[in-house]
């Protein structure tokens, strides 16, 4: 079988080696990007499995990438897993409405995560 692959999105390049060691010790694989722009052109290039992604990013942040995601019908069907430190409900309204499948605050529990990656992973089977 072979592995999923999850795009892991976030400027702060130690959550995303953090975060990057969780999964892989999961049996997931892991890409990574570290801005909004490289996440879009990662997003197409290698149409992971699901996708982490940060809001707050340089060059294009999360909302635009997951908006621009939602809208092609190529890259639609990808969960996509905000993870951000913004915990207002319009932040979490505005998450919904650009196509966010689901919304995991800052800081997190690695098994919240964990169970949501899986939940998305095994609907998908």
């Amino acid at each position: 079988m072979t592995k999923k692959r999850i795009l892991v999105v976030d400027d702060e390049k130690q959550l995303v080696d953090m975060v990057k060691m969780r999964l892989e010790a999961n049996g997931y694989e892991v890409i990574a990007a570290y801005d909004g722009q490289e996440a879009f052109e990662a997003a197409r290039r290698e149409n992971p499995d699901l996708i982490i992604l940060d809001l707050m990013l340089p060059r294009m942040d999360g909302y635009k990438v997951c908006g621009l995601l939602k809208a092609d019908v190529r890259y639609n069907k990808i969960p996509i897993i905000l993870f951000t430190a913004k915990a207002q409900e319009a932040d979490i309204t505005l998450g919904k409405e650009v196509g966010a499948d689901a919304y995991i605050t800052k800081p997190f529990e690695s098994q919240a995560l964990l169970s949501k990656i899986k939940e998305f992973l095994e609907i998908e089977k």
